[in-house]
């Protein structure tokens, strides 16, 4: 972006050095007021506490995945997951798109990002509106790339609107070279009427890796479910095949004409705001393969300019088509002759001849690269699915009313959502880009799109993904719980509402569930000392992890049992422990409070070592390893005095 000289002059040093070394060596150099603060001010995010809501969260212990709703601030939620810092394989997120309605900033965040207020919506008069929105999205663009697993993937979506500077700004924090590609996607089945100029009928997903070199795109491919519906009745030497529509949607005067069907003399045309999927010339071959010629005729019934294709000797006769009956019937015996020889010509009339013109889909070229739009596997793909700049019509990806009508056939209307990404986007995102057992963080979740395609994209595979989402909504309406849960819920229940507006289980649900987070008061020493015991162990669960190996013995399943310690376990069957009571009565591990733990370990079947949090150890054991309170819990946030938070290992 240029600068002028008001800009310079408001630049910090820093800021200035930057700016000249760039400029020196030939670079492009992205500048605004606000940038440094912007790039530092994530440093200044402290983490919450965590209270797991145990009325909001839903199936909370199911086998099918460790799935997380955060109701809280995207920013300060993304610095509470500490644990999850390189662990995420695909961030997949809407944010907003700075419309005059969608986008609210705060200015204390350029001071202070811990404040809770969401700011005023900044509207398209505000002529700082693009700098509140870069200032906004740097912080987050930096965490998400933290966030991610060396090959991690981030798919961020946006319009035109802002477009450009997003793409900026991702090339900076990610580096042009990790950009995987771009895709533009049909939002719209037809143009609106609202500009002089262009109606933008797309929008557009970034995508852009952690590292190029050790990401990976897959391939869509079939499963065997799918692929059963391929046969080949005829021993077509291009293999297995299936019936395909000749339609295609949207309505061209060039592609819509009749065609003369050889068995019958019916004609046939496109449905209404439809055309034929082939060129004419395309077409004439492939009925003239049932050993008929056919000719191009002015037809009196067709709604288009275009000639139709008929067979010859077919003439206009008081303003319709007629084919003399010895022709007809020479047609239909060559046709039906054809019919008898292997294989069956590419455009086949179902019921032998008597019904619709259909075209061959072969297996082959669905393997090729042609993506279903039904049903996607799981298998991952060795080779690279190079994306470059691809186009994305509405058949492949859904289009942005069919994201609303999803969504009010799950809640109802009145959801307030003008825009809603299809669920069929989504999946084929999160199915390129994320693993069959992966973990997918949205932080712009807002609907619950996100959550609703990974149970789905489970149901459907064999795959077992995971979800985490982060939405917080506008202070009159926290609809992290009122929309983003309620949607995640319903996909799972099954529940949608019907035409009277009532709410009745309509669909099969979908297996899963979720932990319900609400991002509490910032952590510190103090604030922990105070906990009660179920906030306690609500922060140590989610926030706990080892100290040489980030892997699956970190997660702590709770154990929702009346014992006095012992509080979860994890993959391994390790007990962990709590010897806490508050600030006004100081938990020890003494030889006396070990011998209480062994009982509850015993009687429980917990293995050894005992994970053991209290205030003080007085008695060591080797089957216990003992962790501190509070020293412990702040140093699995990424909280203490000898090292600064988070980004140590990154600057």
């Amino acid at each position: 972006m240029d600068t002028n000289l008001n800009s310079l002059e408001m630049m910090s040093k820093e800021e200035l050095l930057d700016f000249a070394k760039k400029m020196i060596s030939g670079g492009i150099t992205l500048s605004f007021n606000g940038k440094r603060t912007a790039q530092v001010i994530e440093r200044k995010v402290m983490p919450r506490i965590v209270r797991i809501d145990k009325e909001l969260s839903f199936n909370d212990n199911s086998i099918e995945g460790n799935n997380i709703i955060i109701d809280g601030e995207n920013l300060q939620a993304m610095v509470t997951l500490y644990k999850y810092k390189g662990q995420i394989d695909l961030i997949l997120t809407d944010p907003p798109y700075n419309t005059g309605k969608d986008f609210r900033y705060n200015d204390k965040w350029d001071t202070d990002p811990n404040d809770p207020d969401l700011g005023e919506l900044v509207t398209l008069e505000d002529g700082s509106r693009h700098t509140k929105w870069m200032k906004f999205m740097l912080p987050r663009i930096q965490m998400m790339k933290a966030m991610l697993k060396p090959n991690g993937v981030l798919a961020i979506c946006i319009d035109e609107r802002e477009f450009f500077h997003l793409g900026m700004l991702l090339n900076e924090v990610f580096g042009e070279e990790n950009r995987i590609g771009i895709i533009n996607w049909q939002k719209t089945y037809s143009p609106k009427n609202d500009s002089i100029h262009m109606s933008s009928a797309t929008e557009y997903v970034l995508v852009y890796s952690k590292d190029k070199a050790s990401a990976k795109t897959n391939l869509l491919p079939r499963s065997e479910s799918a692929n059963s519906k391929y046969r080949n009745p005829d021993k077509d030497p291009q293999g297995p095949w299936t019936s395909g529509d000749m339609q295609a949607k949207d309505f061209s005067n060039s592609t819509f004409f009749g065609i003369q069907s050889p068995f019958t003399g019916e004609m046939f045309y496109p449905d209404e705001n439809k055309h034929w999927r082939f060129k004419k010339s395309d077409i004439k071959t492939m009925l003239e393969m049932y050993n008929v010629e056919y000719v191009e005729r002015k037809d009196p019934n067709s709604i288009s300019t275009s000639k139709s294709l008929v067979i010859k000797g077919t003439k206009v006769v008081d303003g319709k088509l007629v084919t003399p009956e010895d022709i007809l019937n020479k047609a239909k015996e060559a046709a039906y002759a054809r019919t008898k020889v292997n294989p069956l010509p590419t455009l086949i009339f179902l019921r032998d001849g008597l019904g619709v013109p259909r075209i061959k889909r072969y297996l082959k070229d669905v393997k090729k690269g042609m993506v279903p739009l039904t049903f996607w596997a799981d298998e991952e793909y060795e080779e690279i699915f190079e994306i470059g700049v691809q186009s994305w019509e509405h058949e492949e990806s859904g289009h942005s009313q069919t994201g609303v009508n999803e969504l009010d056939y799950i809640l109802g209307k009145g959801h307030n959502f003008e825009t809603v990404k299809p669920l069929k986007l989504i999946e084929k995102i999160i199915q390129l880009w994320c693993p069959p057992n992966g973990i997918v963080l949205d932080p712009f979740a807002g609907s619950g799109t996100t959550g609703h395609a990974v149970l789905e994209l489970n149901d459907m595979t064999d795959a077992k993904r995971s979800f985490i989402l982060i939405e917080k909504g506008e202070e009159e309406d926290k609809y992290a719980r009122t929309l983003t849960r309620e949607r995640v819920k319903r996909a799972i229940t099954g529940e949608r509402v019907n035409k009277d507006g009532t709410v009745e289980k309509l669909e099969d649900g979908l297996a899963g569930g979720f932990a319900y987070w609400v991002l509490d008061k910032k952590v510190d020493a103090k604030a922990i000392l105070e906990m009660k015991r179920e906030e306690l162990i609500d922060v140590i669960t989610t926030s706990h992890w080892e100290d040489d190996k980030r892997k699956a013995t970190s997660v702590i399943e709770r154990i929702n049992k009346d014992y006095k310690y012992l509080v979860g376990k994890n993959i391994l069957n390790e007990g962990f422990f709590i010897i806490w009571n508050g600030k006004d009565s100081v938990g020890e591990l003494s030889q006396s409070t070990y011998m209480e733990l062994l009982a509850e370990a015993k009687k429980e079947g917990v293995n050894t070592p005992f994970h053991v949090y209290a205030r003080y150890q007085v008695y060591q054991t080797p089957k216990v390893r003992f962790y501190q309170i509070p020293d412990k819990v702040l140093a699995h946030l990424g909280l203490n005095e000898n090292s600064d938070r988070y980004n140590n290992e990154e600057d």
